[in-house]
């Protein structure tokens, strides 16, 4: 079973992010970066499932060189090799699914996994453009019945699970009322919500190997595609300031407040 999994560089949640005076942009100085936490999710799951199926699992990521970071840790995690679209200019989320078409075609996987978002603009769109493109079936938002505290999680068993006759995956959703079991023919691409696994921690040797596996570099005109933006951000802003709460002596003052103030009960 051959897996190809995305490893976005993103913005670490811990850093304190501001944006620029302008707009124009976050100021990037001194942020720290690491690979987004749902395509991490997606790089374990894809070693889960190489494990129990004899597979190889194939790492992909788009933009400068900086993104070899990420392309090592997921290495270290276990990846066998990896692929990097070497472009530093902007790009939307066609132009990102147009590149991992081109990738995908020339590797030809069962299947390819992706974080059903990055949380640096929490888009939501890559997984679902890339199935369109491809003319493949999709399983969005991949979760799991069991905990992440259960055997099943302990075991590193994975939660997608390939059918008998390994012409399917079978994948439980998150839906608005609780979870689905959806099944897609091969091949096939899965996007991750959080709670699908708890991904691994790379080992001291996972990280000395990572030094000496392959990494591919391909261009965007390599791949043939054009990946000049139809979408512009023209401005980011701040949220704003949020007032800062109040202690109360009592419950009978909370209460008044909420009714008197708030206005919620």
């Amino acid at each position: 079973m051959k897996i190809l999994v995305t490893a976005k560089r993103v913005e670490d949640p811990e850093s304190k992010i501001k944006v620029k005076p302008d707009g124009s942009d976050i100021v990037k100085e001194g942020l720290k970066y690491k690979i987004n936490p749902f395509d991490e999710i997606g790089v374990e799951e894809g070693l889960r499932l190489a494990a129990k199926h004899t597979g190889e699992v194939v790492v992909v990521s788009i933009g400068g060189k900086e993104v070899q970071e990420q392309l090592r840790h997921a290495l270290a995690m276990g990846a066998n090799r990896a692929v990097w679209v070497n472009h530093t200019g902007p790009l939307d989320q066609l132009g990102i699914a147009g590149l991992l078409q081109k990738v995908a075609e020339k590797e030809k996987p069962d299947l390819v996994i992706l974080g059903k978002q990055s949380i640096d603009d929490d888009q939501n769109q890559v997984g679902q453009y890339l199935a369109e493109f491809l003319g493949w079936g999709q399983a969005t938002f991949a979760s799991k019945v069991e905990s992440l505290e259960s055997e099943q999680e302990k075991s590193k068993s994975p939660a997608v699970v390939l059918t008998a006759d390994k012409k399917s995956v079978q994948v439980v959703r998150e839906v608005d009322n609780g979870l689905a079991t959806v099944e897609v023919q091969l091949p096939a691409v899965v996007t991750t919500d959080l709670r699908l696994n708890q991904p691994r921690y790379a080992s001291l040797p996972g990280i000395m190997k990572a030094k000496s596996k392959p990494i591919e570099e391909l261009t965007p005109a390599a791949l043939g595609v054009d990946v000049a933006p139809k979408i512009q951000v023209l401005k980011l802003a701040s949220p704003p300031a949020r007032k800062a709460g109040i202690k109360v002596p009592d419950v009978a003052t909370l209460v008044e407040k909420l009714h008197n103030e708030a206005k919620v009960v």
